[in-house]
């Protein structure tokens, strides 16, 4: 019965070790606010550079496993390709060897001094924890929060690793029984692989090592090949996450497995192979969780030494590995892969630079439209169609991806701009609308061999340019996250409705001389229509924005403080915009 609440303890023990390094690597990548991401998705092919910033990326976060399931997301979307992966999965392999260091302050002993009993796990851990949870409670700002997270983080791996000790030493005689059969180093690599693929964490896997260590008789003889063995079954990670990814996902996938694999048996082999002659003497000795940690950084280092020579090689078996052709069109929506749900301050980047991409084409097929007025052609009329369509396929998969990120915990920063580009993309997804109702109009009038007067054609490209400049103020505004040029766009919209009505009460004085018609008072009718609405639309994006940015959303209110003329900034912009756009 003694037996069976150890082992309960040993899981309990490995859950709260587990859950501790999953709580502190979210802090730490919070905290990074997404920057690791889009450096890694940002390398270029440097070979070396690359093994630095996955050293570099690896041991902030605490996960190799981590850092390639984002390389299969990367590669998966196109953001990358399969060799700059290569040696970036290599420098992760060294960065990951951090924690098992961290977990060295376990090997403290008992009447070492006061200086080295403090960093003795019983003696810092229940401050961290303390200091974390009121960084956490007293949090103003995301920053002090994720960083209380990390410290509660670590206290609760600290809290695990203790556990899993406690409970390894009331279990004490049947591990010393068990342990003796993974001498044999091919027994001890199959069994390292297999826990490590089933906790799907080389790190804690190491963790549970270093906890062994610390309370059964273990050699190294025992430990290494152990270890060798959890450096293979970290790989199931990213071979999980690349299923049902493309064949370039599948490849990073077996990249990171032929690494460890091909790393594992050369340094096995050779050190071996060494120890038949020269017999190590420490393979003998026991195991501590320094040495332990020692090891795991030195196969590491060994390891990649002897491969990076070899990248190009090991991407071209990846690719004989995972047969499939070379698509060099990228699918646009790629990036809004699930796997990036995991890291929001990067899926929310991705978000906004579809919805600026759809912010242009939006533009664009309105400038097309309008320019069937005068030079219609059935080319350009099917062109403005295909970009209200693809507006269409934007609106509707980055809606549904952002509504899947709103669901997820992020920080302040990138719930405000979920909240803004959710707003945002209705408004632009309707500009698209609108321009297609223009080259309708235009397809109308060039099919009926109707033309506008004079006056009305000259009034026509007064607002048409209005319009188009609203448009980039708005697209712009959304782009580069620029307040005062957003504060542009509410004044010339209200310069464009005044043209609307000028345009409209020129008509109707026309119509009573006899100098236009009906039917083409409704074509203008419906033309100005559609131009208000792209602008009430800029409109929308731009006061969204600023009330966004101002931590509020009172767009009413916003627009009615404006029109009252309580700013004379608002004053001074709409008589620049009416004089620009003057009609007679």
């Amino acid at each position: 019965m003694e037996y069976f609440f150890s082992i309960l303890s040993l899981i309990g023990g490995l859950a709260l070790f587990l859950y501790g390094m999953d709580l502190m690597g979210d802090g730490l990548k919070k905290l990074a606010g997404g920057k690791l991401e889009s450096i890694l998705a940002r390398l270029t092919s440097a070979r070396w550079k690359g093994l630095l910033l996955g050293l570099g990326v690896t041991a902030i976060i605490q996960s190799s496993s981590a850092t390639t399931v984002m390389l299969v997301g990367f590669v998966n979307s196109g953001i990358m390709k399969l060799g700059q992966t290569i040696s970036i999965i290599m420098g992760a392999n060294i960065g990951t060897t951090v924690t098992a260091w961290l977990l060295t302050t376990t090997d403290i002993p008992d009447g070492a001094g006061f200086l080295l009993e403090l960093f003795k796990p019983s003696s810092f851990t229940p401050i961290l924890a303390a200091v974390g949870l009121i960084m956490i409670m007293t949090a103003k700002n995301d920053r002090r929060k994720n960083t209380g997270e990390i410290l509660i983080g670590f206290a609760i791996l600290m809290f695990g690793m203790d556990a899993m000790s406690s409970a390894v030493s009331n279990l004490r005689t049947a591990f010393n029984s068990i342990l003796v059969m993974f001498e044999n180093p091919i027994i001890g690599i199959l069994v390292g692989t297999i826990f490590t693929a089933i906790i799907q964490s080389s790190s804690a896997a190491v963790g549970v090592l270093i906890a062994l260590a610390a309370s059964v008789d273990m050699n190294f003889s025992v430990a290494l090949p152990l270890l060798l063995g959890m450096n293979i079954g970290t790989t199931i990670t990213p071979i999980i996450s690349a299923i049902s990814g493309n064949v370039h996902a599948k490849r990073v996938a077996f990249s990171c497995l032929y690494i460890k694999m091909i790393g594992v048996t050369v340094v096995t082999a050779a050190f071996y192979l060494i120890h038949s002659f020269v017999n190590f003497e420490f393979m003998g000795m026991h195991a501590n969780a320094v040495g332990i940690a020692f090891a795991h950084t030195l196969f590491n280092i060994i390891s990649t030494v002897i491969l990076v020579p070899f990248c190009t090689p090991l991407e071209k078996l990846a690719v004989v590995t995972i047969k499939g052709k070379q698509d060099g069109t990228e699918n646009i929506f790629a990036t809004l892969d699930d796997r990036f749900l995991d890291m929001p301050s990067f899926a929310v980047e991705k978000c906004k630079d579809l919805v600026c991409e759809m912010a242009k084409i939006s533009a664009d097929a309105f400038k097309k439209a309008a320019n069937l007025m005068d030079n219609f052609s059935n080319e350009e009329f099917d062109e403005v169609g295909r970009l209200e369509t693809l507006v269409d396929k934007y609106e509707d998969k980055t809606s549904t991806y952002l509504v899947k990120i709103a669901a997820t915990e992020m920080s302040a920063k990138d719930s405000k701009v979920v909240t803004e580009l959710l707003h945002c993309i209705g408004d632009i997804e309707r500009i698209s609308d609108q321009a297609l109702n223009i080259a309708e109009a235009a397809q109308e009038i060039h099919d009926k061999e109707i033309t506008f007067s004079e006056k009305a054609r000259e009034d026509l490209k007064i607002i048409t340019a209005a319009v188009d400049e609203i448009l980039e103020l708005a697209t712009k505004a959304l782009i580069d996250d620029d307040i005062e040029v957003a504060k542009r766009v509410e004044p010339l919209e209200q310069v464009i409705d005044r043209l609307k009505r000028k345009i409209k009460n020129g008509h109707i004085s026309r119509l009573r001389q006899g100098d236009c018609t009906m039917e083409l008072g409704f074509i203008l009718s419906d033309l100005l229509t559609n131009y208000e609405r792209i602008s009430d639309h800029c409109s929308n994006i731009a006061v969204c924005f600023i009330e966004i940015a101002n931590d509020s959303f009172e767009t009413h209110e916003y627009l009615n403080q404006l029109k009252e003329g309580d700013e004379k900034e608002y004053n001074d912009m709409y008589e620049e915009y009416k004089e620009k756009y003057y009609m007679a």
